[in-house]
């Protein structure tokens, strides 16, 4: 695992830690050919330099992002901003279903948009695959 990754999960608190090292565990598991890195503060897993998926800390829970996530036809993950990503929060891991996890994971994967070129592209999101 990526060094300040860990040390991001580290920084969390007690509960957030077990989520951040489970969620990390199960993407790098699943993505293993993905770039990963903190990205605007936060974990990120990159495909060819698009940002695929990513977590963070929020108040009172941990966000899971899929930046192509509208397009995934999951009805557990919720519409976020006006691009195509979606997220799922978890405030326990025992929340964390993993055949979700490794199916969304999948479809980050066969399922992108073009996020790397969008400010390129004056804000227009293409569809890579």
């Amino acid at each position: 695992m990526n060094k300040d990754i860990q040390s991001y999960n580290h920084s969390q608190a007690t509960s957030d830690t077990e989520i951040c090292f489970l969620l990390a565990s199960v993407i790098d598991s699943v993505l293993t050919e993905a770039e990963n890195k903190i990205w605007h503060a936060h974990p990120v897993w990159f495909l060819d330099g698009n940002p695929i998926v990513g977590y963070s800390k929020l108040k009172d829970s941990i966000q899971l992002l899929f930046w192509s996530g509208q397009t995934f036809e999951e009805e557990k993950l919720i519409n976020q901003g006006k691009f195509k990503a979606t997220e799922i929060r978890y405030t326990s891991k025992t929340q964390i279903e993993l055949t979700d996890l490794k199916r969304w994971l999948k479809k980050a994967r066969e399922i992108q948009w073009d996020y790397k070129n969008i400010v390129k592209r004056k804000g227009q999101l293409e569809r890579l695959k």
